[in-house]
């Protein structure tokens, strides 16, 4: 063999025993020297030979194989790749290890009702540790109707952690099971084998307090479920957490005789720890590689969880220089960003803190703005910390994180008060802390936190001993800042590329003395629109449909009732209108109630309306002007000098729509549609209130109210 053959040559020649001859002077000695080693070893393993060989004959095959293939793709089509096979492990809820099961599912929308249906789980684990139990989103639950029915039919234990909001809806993650549950009437007892309780989230000052725990509680009876405890009627305008106690303290006797055996050991006290993130502190290198967020999220579908940050294109005041408030008019650039809207939709704004709030969370926190970290909701050895903890955020600095992610006015939750006392150095301020945490200490709580407003950071300067780490303060003491939602103010028929919003300043002096500002009203407010600057100002944003929305027939009449900011869904209405006037559409009558203090001042988009009269998109407008004559007027007054006209509409089948404040306003808008039905369809009280509800269950009386 001579030296210019190949390596398979040499191969070939010492595997079949032949002599290497190597014509080269210079490199026979080393040719020589590998074929000896290679031959000893071949000839001692022909086992080994074998595989070298095939392993060679098999990569020729390959290669000669991919040429062909290359060579042949123009005249064929390209072969079908197997599909690969994936085996799906059991669930945990379908393993049969002969434990008892319990679901504990939640419908949620800042985290709160979340957060009660972990720590339920968490202590209903500490003293049944014979059953299983699951916290589980009614969103995940099941893929449709059909699959709901399936599944919790084989229940047996279950509760519901269910929150209400604007006008008695269901929360996002849970829309799709209410609808079910609530369409579903004639199941018959078909949940004869469900034992269950109902912890609702709600607030006493609105009209439908706690509706959607009462509907689904009053429905579980209905068909055949066992209850085990009163249903819970959470107040968030007092303290919710002394509610979640008292109930849950209520549950524990009905699960010890339901889930525990002879010979279980004495049930010993529960105490919550106080959660903690664990933290990585990272060098300045990690900081200076901190990505901003970009305007795409890497997802096709814009939630909460996965926003667009949106540029604001324009930002315009609203008021007259005479007023002393403030509105906000801005619009969303998200063109190019795959999101889209529909006329009466929300938009959930993720605004930041102002700066002087998270300057002095840091005074209060005593630590370096450019502390980078990352937290982790597992162990070092990957075991999770606790299932009661939020996922974390992205890794950032300390001011990033104040800025973005914790939530600092609000007042605080007495387990925050407990994480404090943890952490204070003085015992006289801890002991402080955990009394009005305790249920001693709850009469105190309620007055000097609830009642006084008192934000977190004011707290937290009340006890300047108690610094808490990172790993608690995000954990435990800080919410999630929650977004902000608005009832959009603009049609894509009119505006496909913008959101609009229109919003009014929040500043107000709280109780103690300190001036609240808006979050988002106020950075709003503040905004810099690209406009004005390429360094524009920008925020995470995202769509959450509505059911607040136009007749499908554009013939049929509506009445609109919408002061102040309420005006705004009504504002993308009549875009919406327009663009189908300026199209040829027949369309059926208008009116649109609206009220302000001083057609001077504060009537917002005064221009608009008038261009919408002479368009015939709005048909009549009524303004309330509450500050301008001797006594003050709003909606409902006007409403019921129209009432002949009102009660003449909705005979014909006209839709009502109402916008804005639910504690004030929509009641007494309420109460003048009860009025009107009453006077003008010579109805008693209780028929009327009949009528006025009809209203609503046909879907043409339809409240988008905060």
């Amino acid at each position: 063999m001579s030296s210019s053959s190949s390596p398979f040559d040499l191969m070939s020649a010492i595997i079949k025993g032949e002599p290497v001859v190597v014509s080269d002077p210079a490199n026979a000695s080393a040719y020589e020297s590998v074929a000896a080693e290679l031959t000893s070893m071949l000839t001692e393993n022909r086992h080994f030979a074998m595989i070298i060989t095939t392993s060679v004959a098999v990569l020729i095959g390959c290669i000669a194989m991919l040429v062909w293939r290359r060579s042949s793709a123009g005249n064929s089509k390209p072969a079908e790749q197997p599909k690969p096979l994936v085996v799906k492990p059991p669930r945990e809820d379908e393993v049969d290890d002969g434990r008892k099961k319990v679901k504990i599912f939640f419908g949620t929308q800042t985290g709160t009702a979340e957060g009660f249906a972990k720590a339920l789980g968490e202590e209903a684990r500490a003293r049944y540790d014979k059953t299983r139990f699951k916290i589980v989103d009614l969103d995940d639950y099941a893929a449709d109707d059909d699959e709901y029915e399936e599944k919790l039919k084989k229940e047996d234990v279950a509760f519901f952690f269910l929150a209400t909001y604007g006008d008695g809806e269901p929360t996002d993650n849970a829309a799709r099971f209410y609808k079910w549950f609530t369409e579903g009437s004639d199941r018959g007892e078909w949940l004869k084998n469900l034992k269950y309780g109902v912890f609702g989230l709600g607030n006493r000052q609105y009209e439908h307090f706690n509706k959607v725990a009462k509907v689904v509680d009053d429905i579980l009876v209905e068909q055949g479920a066992q209850r085990l405890v009163h249903v819970g009627l959470g107040d968030d305008d007092q303290c919710i957490e002394d509610d979640f106690t008292a109930w849950r303290e209520a549950l524990w006797p009905e699960l010890d005789t339901l889930l525990r055996e002879e010979g279980d050991t004495a049930v010993t006290p529960y105490t919550a720890a106080v959660l903690e993130y664990r933290v990585s502190i990272h060098n300045y290198e990690d900081a200076l590689s901190e990505k901003h967020l970009a305007n795409g999220n890497g997802y096709v579908v814009f939630d909460a969880q996965h926003p667009y940050r949106a540029n604001v294109a324009v930002r315009r005041e609203l008021h007259t220089p005479e007023s002393d408030r403030s509105c906000t008019h801005l619009e969303f650039d998200i063109a190019g960003s795959g999101l889209t809207y529909e006329t009466g939709d929300h938009v959930g704004v993720l605004s930041d803190n102002l700066n002087e709030t998270v300057e002095e969370a840091l005074r209060l926190l005593d630590m370096s703005p450019d502390t980078y970290f990352s937290l982790h909701s597992d162990k070092e050895d990957g075991t999770p910390i606790s299932s009661s903890l939020p996922p974390p955020f992205p890794p950032c600095n300390l001011r990033t994180a104040l800025t973005r992610y914790a939530c600092l006015l609000s007042s605080p939750k007495k387990s925050a008060l407990v994480a404090l006392a943890a952490h204070a150095s003085d015992p006289t301020e801890a002991e402080r802390l955990k009394h009005l945490a305790s249920p001693a200490g709850k009469d105190e709580y309620s007055k000097w936190v609830v009642e006084s407003q008192r934000s977190l950071l004011e707290v937290m300067a009340e006890f300047p001993s108690a610094k808490p780490p990172l790993g608690v303060f995000f954990a435990a003491v800080a919410p999630r800042l929650q977004p902000r939602f608005y009832s959009i103010s603009s049609s894509p028929k009119i505006a496909e590329t913008r959101i609009h919003v229109t919003c009014a300043l929040v500043y107000e002096k709280m109780p103690t003395g300190r001036i609240h500002k808006g979050v988002c009203s106020t950075w709003m407010k503040s905004a810099v629109p690209y406009e004005k600057s390429e360094n524009c100002s920008s925020a995470p944003i995202f769509v959450r449909q509505s059911n607040f929305k136009l007749p499908s027939d554009s013939k049929v009449p509506i009445i609109m009732i919408g002061p102040g900011t309420g005006l705004a869904p009504f504002r993308g209405f009549l875009q919406e209108r327009l663009a189908l006037v300026e199209s040829g559409v027949e369309l059926g009558q208008s009116v649109l109630f609206f009220g302000c203090r001083n057609r001077r001042m504060d009537f917002i988009y005064e221009e608009e309306l008038q261009r919408f009269l002479e368009s015939g998109a709005l048909s009549e407008l009524s303004v309330a002007f509450s500050r301008e004559g001797p006594t003050k007027e709003y909606v409902q007054h006007k409403m019921m000098d129209k009432a002949c006209d009102i009660w003449s509409m909705i005979s014909e089948g006209a839709y009502v729509y109402v916008c804005g404040d639910a504690k004030g306003m929509a009641r007494d808008v309420h109460r003048s549609l009860h009025t009107i039905a009453q006077e003008q369809g010579s109805m008693d009280s209780t028929k009327a209130e009949s009528f006025v509800k009809n209203l609503q269950m046909s879907g043409r009386y339809l409240r988008d109210v905060w």
